[in-house]
């Protein structure tokens, strides 16, 4: 039951699992063979969405009810507007934590003030992930650093395993949701109820039950039916000793889930309160990152087994609708589900109409099966939950990680750390600061280097054992040119000022062919550069120029100063833009050329046939 956005699918997918090549929307030739994988794939993904939904929504401190809403809802409006053909959307256990933390100023007793704020946390959040969608900011997911949901999700498993011993035991949680998890444990374990034994024979029962028909499920590769198996051979066992009726006290021996109405999710407008908005700010931040970590990362995984072409942003959209759509039909926040998606795709869907039937099959569910989900025991759903933080922790890939790299381990142990001692909406801010942090230097990283002509006319790379040119100086300029780059950009102009005072010389070429992404700052840098150069008597030529640059300077309008012989776009000569730079830079030193390697009468005869290696 694991969601785990960075397990590795490769692995979760057998390679005899079908690859069909469809596009993200509807197919036109969508044939009845095409339904029927899509429909035994659909009905597969929601017999083991049913467990999910309600063990979701119990991690998260709610009623099971909204977990099956999520499961039909989320679930729909995220397939029939999503990219990917497999993706299934809906509840899972990472955003459950989170919303579990969200909602910790609620006192347990406030159980209507919680749901409806949660219902107006999954508004924000998917009016957040909407902006994200509309401004086209998708693509800045996959600037979050890997090690910073590896950290989170390891964390997240240990939370999870540590907040279900109470249901596990069958005895009461103590303390409150603000409570620190590590402090309500000891409580529970110290100062709450005793044991119950019955409770913890059922979880028991229900962990060497589902890992004996998940083995059975992978040898014979029947339909994933393993948690929804062991949830329902366990209930009706305990049905049967008498531990989930109710006895003379109206109690039950064991805690159970609650009665689920066997009605749809129908449409409800939220509480709004500014306090409320307020205390749930960063968290619907938190679960927009987080879940569009999750359901991006897990599309673009199959995607890539399926060549199916996959679009960031609509995906982004389509997240953020199910958000929008859940938090008006009373469900528990989602995202994409690693476990279901991967069933999906196993299963041989083709299209995201298999998503819709698992709606469809999870709201049939409901309608049928709702009055006995207050016999299933909560130890159960613990148990099962107690399999998804398992799961959800790769030793392997962790050793990775650490080996990897210092700034990897770092990053994975300050969101891990983060994630226990502050709370899991706190540590995925965190952990975006620090992907943050540790990109925009390395984006900011330009690379100059600097060319010589040799005396067989090969522009490349100069040598330490080459002598310097004393015609003209000539760099190769590489990497983003914004604003972060403003100040190495700075400095590498003056040192070329510097140089050609030292040298005696007047010309400069700059080939900026492979600089990206002109911003306001460094077209300054550039500006300024280029007047004093010109004030000082040193000619720039710029060679390589991009369509982007030339559209930016033309903008601020260096033409009014800046003479069009001076500039060398991209493909204005035959060989390349540098090579004319270069003969421009010849011609105006004419006889005056002194250069060992670009001055003698074999390098002149060589200019003729100028060629480069870089």
């Amino acid at each position: 039951m694991s969601d785990h956005p960075n397990l590795r699918l490769a692995g979760a997918l057998p390679a005899s699992s079908p690859a069909p090549r469809r596009s993200s929307r509807f197919h036109i030739s969508y044939t009845s063979e095409d339904l029927r994988k899509d429909l035994l794939a659909g009905l597969t993904v929601g017999a083991i969405s049913l467990p999910q939904g309600m063990a979701y929504a119990l991690l998260a401190g709610v009623d099971p009810r909204f977990g099956l809403y999520s499961a039909i809802v989320v679930t729909a409006v995220a397939s029939i507007f999503g990219a990917s053909s497999h993706l299934i959307n809906g509840p899972t256990s990472a955003i459950s934590l989170v919303v579990f933390g969200a909602l910790a100023f609620f006192d347990p007793e406030q159980k209507i003030e919680a749901a409806e704020a949660m219902f107006l946390l999954g508004a924000m959040v998917g009016a957040i992930q909407i902006f994200i969608a509309v401004f086209r900011l998708g693509d800045l997911t996959r600037y979050i650093s890997e090690s910073v949901i590896l950290g989170f999700m390891t964390a997240a498993a240990g939370l999870l395993a540590l907040g279900q011993l109470g249901n596990t035991l069958g005895v009461r949680d103590q303390g409150t949701r603000a409570d620190h998890i590590l402090y309500r444990l000891w409580l529970t374990l110290a100062k709450g109820d005793p044991i119950n034994y019955q409770a913890l024979a059922i979880a028991a029962a229900t962990l060497v039950l589902a890992i004996a028909l998940r083995k059975l499920v992978r040898r014979y590769r029947l339909p994933q039916f393993d948690m929804l198996g062991a949830l329902v051979a366990v209930g009706v066992i305990a049905y049967l000793a008498g531990w989930t009726r109710l006895g003379f006290s109206g109690k039950t021996l064991i805690p159970v889930s609650g009665a689920v109405p066997a009605t749809l999710p129908a449409p409800h407008i939220p509480q709004v309160k500014l306090i409320w908005a307020k205390d749930l700010a960063s968290s619907a931040l938190a679960i927009a990152f987080l879940g569009l970590l999750e359901a991006l990362a897990i599309a673009k995984s199959i995607a890539n087994q399926t060549q199916q072409k996959f679009d960031f942003n609509q995906q982004c959209l389509a997240e953020g609708l199910a958000n929008l759509a859940g938090g008006f039909f009373r469900c528990l926040p989602g995202s994409g589900s690693l476990s279901r998606s991967a069933i999906n795709f196993q299963a041989g869907a083709v299209t995201r109409f298999s998503g819709i039937i698992t709606a469809a099959a999870v709201a049939v569910a409901v309608l049928l099966l709702a009055p006995l989900a207050r016999f299933v025991p909560k130890s159960a759903l613990a148990a099962l939950l107690l399999i998804t933080a398992a799961r959800l922790i790769e030793p392997t890939r962790i050793l990775y990680t650490i080996r990897a790299s210092g700034a990897d381990a770092w990053v994975f142990a300050i969101t891990a750390v983060s994630a226990i001692v502050l709370g899991l909406d706190e540590s995925i801010l965190i952990g975006v600061g620090l992907s943050v942090i540790l990109f925009v230097p390395r984006a900011a990283r330009l690379k100059a280097t600097e060319l010589i002509v040799d005396g067989q006319g090969v522009v490349r790379d100069r040598r330490p054992e080459d002598a310097p040119c004393t015609a003209f100086i000539l760099y190769d300029f590489e990497g983003e040119l914004f604003f972060g780059a403003g100040p190495e950009l700075d400095r590498y102009f003056s040192g070329l000022i510097d140089q050609v005072h030292r040298k005696g010389m007047g010309h400069i070429v700059l080939r900026v062919k492979r600089l990206r992404n002109p911003d306001v700052v460094c077209l300054e840098h550039l500006e300024h550069f280029l007047r004093k150069a010109e004030r000082e008597g040193i000619t720039v030529l710029i060679a390589g120029l991009r369509p982007d640059l030339i559209a930016a300077m033309r903008r601020l309008r260096f033409s009014v100063w800046l003479s069009d012989d001076r500039l060398f776009p991209q493909g204005n000569d035959e060989d390349s833009a540098t090579l004319a730079a270069i003969r421009s830079v010849y011609q105006r030193l004419g006889g005056s050329n002194t250069c060992e390697h670009c001055g003698s009468d074999q390098a002149s005869h060589a200019r003729n046939r100028l060629y480069y290696l870089v």
